[in-house]
C-alpha cells in the first residue's frame, strides 16, 4: 500500500480509516476532499475535529509550492515549477486550446533517456514521482489558474513509462469518477519507445492516446540523439506499436521533432512514410524549441512544409504542432534548468 494517504485508492483509504475505527462512508468523503486540492485537513469540514488531527498526523499533505509561474502575453499559457516536499522541482504547463484546458505533466525529477534535444535530461534522473505528486500537478495548476482542467498530457519532465507503476496509479486515481474524473480519452501518454513497457501498457488496454517521441525514420538518425534507440531500435517499437493497436484498437501518434539537416530532409519524410504504412498513425510535426547546451537548430518553414505534404500525399495525416507559450521557457526542463543554475550561482 502507498505511505501518502492522496496515492492511496478509495478502498486503501476505507482500509486505514476502519483501522481508526471509521465508518465506511468516510473513504468516500476523505477522496473527494484529497482530489479538490485541499490543503489542509481542517478544510475537510464533513469529518470529525478528533480524524482531522488523526490524519494530520499520520499523513501529512505536503502540498507542492509555487517557485516559478511564467504566463504567456500572447496564448495565456502558464508554466509553473512545482517545489516538491523534499525540495526537488518539476515543471507542468497549462495549454489553453478551444476544446478545453490542457494541462502537461512532469512524472519524474529529471530523466535518464538522455534525447540530444531535451532539457529535462540534462543533470539525469534525480528520482521518480509518487502517484500524489503527479496528481497534485493537475490539481493545484487548477486550483491556482482558476481554470478547470479537461485534458492532460504526460509529455513533461521524465519518462512516463520509465515510472510505470506510480504513472499507472496516478491515471486510475484521476479517472476516478469522485476523483477529478477526467476522461481516459482525454490523457496522452508520450514514451521516447521502452518497448518492454509498450507491451506492457497494451495488456491494460486503456482508452488513452499512446505518443512516441520518434524523432527520426531509421536507426542512424535516432542513434544520433536518441540513446534508447540502441536498447530498442526502430523495427522493434514500430512492431510494439502494431502490437499496442492490435490490443486497444486506438490510433498511435508520433512526435517528429523537426530538426535542421538532421531528420527534415525529402528522403527522410519518404522513409518514415514506408515505416509508418499499414499503422493507424497519426504524425506531429514539432518545431525544435533551441535548448541553450544544444547545437540543434529548428528546421525551417518550407522544409516543414514539404516533409507534411510528403506525409498527407502518402496517406499519412501530419500536423504541425502549434507553439504555445514561445514568450517564456516553455520548453520542456528549461524553467527547472534555469531555477537550479540561480541557485548554484
Amino acid at each position: 500500500m502507498m505511505n501518502h494517504l492522496k496515492s492511496m485508492t478509495q478502498p486503501e483509504i476505507g482500509a486505514v480509516l476502519k483501522e481508526l475505527g471509521q465508518p465506511a462512508f468516510r473513504a468516500k468523503q476523505v477522496f473527494s476532499w484529497l482530489h479538490k486540492g485541499v490543503t489542509s485537513y481542517e478544510q475537510m469540514s464533513n469529518l470529525p475535529k478528533a480524524l482531522r488531527d488523526v490524519l494530520a498526523e499520520k499523513y501529512p499533505l505536503n502540498a507542492p509550492k509555487v517557485v516559478r509561474k511564467q504566463e504567456s502575453k500572447k496564448d495565456g499559457t502558464i508554466k509553473y515549477l512545482w517545489q516538491l516536499s523534499d525540495g526537488n522541482c518539476v515543471e507542468t504547463v497549462l495549454m489553453r486550446y478551444h476544446y478545453g484546458n490542457t494541462v502537461c505533466i512532469s512524472t519524474e525529477v529529471g530523466c535518464r533517456m538522455g534525447c540530444a534535444f531535451c532539457a529535462s535530461t540534462i543533470g539525469g534522473l534525480v528520482r521518480k514521482l509518487e502517484p500524489y505528486e503527479i496528481l497534485d500537478q493537475v490539481l493545484f495548476t487548477q486550483v491556482d489558474s482558476g481554470q478547470p482542467i479537461s485534458h492532460i498530457v504526460l509529455m513533461g519532465i521524465g519518462e512516463p513509462l520509465d515510472n510505470f507503476d506510480n504513472v499507472m496509479r496516478f491515471l486510475e486515481l484521476v479517472n476516478h469518477p469522485d476523483g477529478m474524473n477526467i476522461s481516459m480519452r482525454h490523457i496522452s501518454l508520450s514514451t521516447c519507445g521502452l518497448v518492454p513497457m509498450i507491451d506492457k501498457l497494451a495488456e491494460k488496454k486503456l482508452q488513452l492516446s499512446l505518443a512516441i517521441s520518434l524523432h527520426g525514420p531509421n536507426d542512424e538518425i535516432r542513434n544520433k540523439i536518441m540513446p534508447v534507440n540502441k536498447a530498442y531500435p526502430i523495427d522493434e517499437l514500430l512492431a510494439a506499436c502494431h502490437r499496442y493497436y492490435a490490443a486497444t484498437s486506438r490510433r498511435i501518434h508520433f512526435e517528429y521533432a523537426m530538426i535542421d539537416g538532421l531528420n527534415d530532409r525529402e528522403c527522410d519524410a519518404k522513409e518514415l512514410l514506408r515505416r509508418l504504412k499499414g499503422l493507424q498513425a497519426h504524425v506531429n510535426m514539432i518545431p525544435l524549441n533551441h535548448v541553450e547546451e544544444s547545437p540543434l537548430k529548428p528546421s525551417s518553414r518550407q522544409a516543414v512544409q514539404r516533409f507534411q505534404k510528403i506525409l498527407e500525399d502518402g496517406g499519412i495525416p501530419a500536423t504541425v504542432r502549434r507553439t504555445l507559450g514561445g514568450d517564456i521557457d516553455a520548453s520542456c526542463g528549461q524553467l527547472r534548468r534555469k531555477y537550479n543554475k540561480e541557485k548554484q550561482n
